[in-house]
């Protein structure tokens, strides 16, 4: 633990005026400190060392700023300090008014800390307040979300995954899926982006938008056509039928055989889930029909134990039947707490499966290594050690 006598000490060489050298010293105690649990929980109860890290941000020495930083990056991962970074009044305007000037160094960390702030509900809705006080609001995140490029001083991937948290609150999902606006349409293209970073950040967003089940003919229609952006990832290039061609969007038409699958099971579980949410509703599972043939080769290719599980579950709705009167929107239906139990069970169980068929898998591949290992040096002719 930080004593008062030593947390008394490392203030005192962290005022504006100390010699570069001593500051740099004790940034980088700080630094250490804040790279462990236990190093971050002690800073919790010393706010004047916190303010110290946030007023050096902006020191004119670039390691120094680097220091406070990767700091606070650090600090803003551990949930436990979340409201007492938030608390400090003067600690989110001038990270956001860093975040949008292009010139600036370090907004690649800027929007780490506050992607790491708004991961959990009650600390992101401080975040979105700040973001709607800057000039631009949400309009300005997502256009400097999308205008990645040289004339940035460092890249944004980040942004990504802060627009997925904060797209879990209604105001935000207010914005993006208002229809006179053309916002969701731009974040589309982001599900197949080079970074998975921006890649998971656009794919958490739809997903989150699409718990709002009131826009999903919208969604589904030509004004967005968001279908081919989530199918598009979780299809390769296995050949189908004319018939089976032809009832697809056309962007998902005769595919090369060389398309390749999204390479990240946790995006490729998003996709599915986004997917899932889509058939909620009669028109989302009518629209949806026709792109079984993909989930079908997706389900042959896909190796993943929990990826397969949410495929499996999109499958059963696409070939199911339709659900009786009054039930047709699986989004409104009440389901009995007893059954709700059940269910919840059967979850418990199921993931204790996927864990077992993980563990069985690994153990596999590792006894193929060591075979292969084996015949390796039997073939050069080296003994194994005991």
């Amino acid at each position: 633990m930080l004593s008062e006598g030593k947390a008394g000490e490392l203030l005192s060489f962290l005022g504006a005026d100390t010699r570069p050298d001593v500051k740099s010293h004790a940034t980088g105690y700080l630094l250490g400190l804040s790279g462990s649990r236990d190093g971050c929980r002690s800073l919790r109860s010393q706010p004047q060392l916190l303010h110290a890290l946030r007023d050096l941000t902006s020191d004119p020495s670039i390691a120094i700023a680097k220091d406070c930083f990767h700091a606070l990056v650090n600090l803003s991962a551990d949930e436990t300090l979340h409201q007492v970074l938030l608390s400090d009044q003067d600690f989110l305007p001038p990270l956001l008014r860093n975040l949008f000037d292009p010139s600036f160094l370090f907004s690649d960390r800027v929007s780490t800390i506050l992607t790491n702030l708004s991961r959990h509900r009650p600390s992101c809705g401080p975040v979105l307040q700040a973001v709607q006080q800057q000039e631009g609001g949400m309009a300005g995140l997502v256009e400097l979300f999308c205008s990645e490029g040289p004339q940035q001083a460092a890249p944004l991937h980040y942004l990504g995954p802060l627009l997925a948290n904060l797209s879990q609150l209604p105001e935000t999902r207010a914005f993006l899926l208002d229809q006179d606006r053309c916002v969701i349409q731009r974040l589309l293209p982001y599900t197949q982006h080079d970074s998975a970073i921006r890649r998971g950040g656009v794919i958490g967003t739809l997903r989150n938008c699409c718990f709002d089940h009131a826009h999903h003919e919208w969604l589904l229609g030509d004004a967005v056509d968001i279908l081919p952006f989530l199918l598009l990832p979780l299809a390769g290039g296995e050949e189908l039928s004319e018939e089976e061609n032809d009832a697809l969007p056309p962007d998902l038409q005769y595919l090369p055989e060389d398309k390749q699958r999204e390479d990240d099971p946790d995006l490729r579980t998003m996709l599915l889930e986004t997917l899932l949410l889509l058939t909620a509703t009669k028109h989302g599972r009518q629209v949806m029909k026709n792109v079984y043939p993909i989930m079908r080769e997706f389900h042959k290719w896909e190796k993943e134990p929990q990826v397969v599980s949410a495929c499996e579950k999109l499958v059963q709705v696409l070939i199911g039947d339709e659900p009786d009167e009054g039930m047709e929107n699986l989004l409104e239906v009440e389901i009995p707490a007893e059954v709700e139990e059940k269910l919840k069970d059967a979850d418990i169980k199921e993931e204790e499966q996927m864990k077992r068929e993980e563990e069985e898998l690994q153990k596999k591949q590792g006894e193929e290594e060591e075979r292969k290992e084996e015949e390796e040096r039997l073939r050069t002719g080296g003994e194994r050690e005991d």
